[in-house]
């Protein structure tokens, strides 16, 4: 039976309806959701406030979570490991931002990212996760927001 890492990923919505997608520092084109691992006796929701002050520097009360899913699991390809695990148990969070002043930076204890932008929803492009992720990102856009995504590039009005 696999060994699953506890983790907690972050979707980050605005006034606007649109989400929050983060540029990976380390793979240029990967878009992706804040997330993190979950700290031995770490409560879920301390580690997303953590994450999200490390990865994007925002404050709790720069957002609101509206609600959570999950667990979702994928495995790391070819037997790969991390910390001893064979993929990731993932716990999803929905939250808006409240605070219309917050900004987004990447000048915390994170170098994850290299970007943000906001988009749709529906224009989340399932090629921008390495493949081992993308059966959790369809699951999530369809459970938070009722979209059925297949595997194809977006088109640029999806994403206007």
């Amino acid at each position: 039976m696999p060994n699953y890492r506890p983790n907690v990923a972050f979707i980050l919505s605005n006034a606007a309806g649109e989400i929050l997608v983060c540029e990976r520092s380390d793979w240029a084109g990967c878009w992706q959701f804040a997330q993190g691992g979950v700290k031995s006796g770490e409560a879920f929701i301390d580690a997303l406030y953590r994450e999200v002050e490390e990865e994007l520097c925002l404050k709790r009360s720069d957002y609101e979570v509206l609600s959570s899913r999950g667990p979702y699991r994928y495995l790391f390809v070819n037997g790969r490991k991390k910390e001893g695990f064979d993929g990731q148990e993932q716990y999803y969070f929905l939250g808006r931002l409240i605070n219309p002043d917050a900004k987004v930076r990447f000048d915390g204890e994170s170098d994850e990212f290299r970007a943000a932008r906001w988009i749709r929803p529906a224009a989340f492009d399932l090629n921008w996760v390495p493949e081992m992720k993308r059966e959790v990102y369809a699951s999530v856009l369809r459970d938070f927001f009722g979209i059925e995504l297949g595997g194809g590039v977006m088109s640029d009005e999806a994403a206007a």
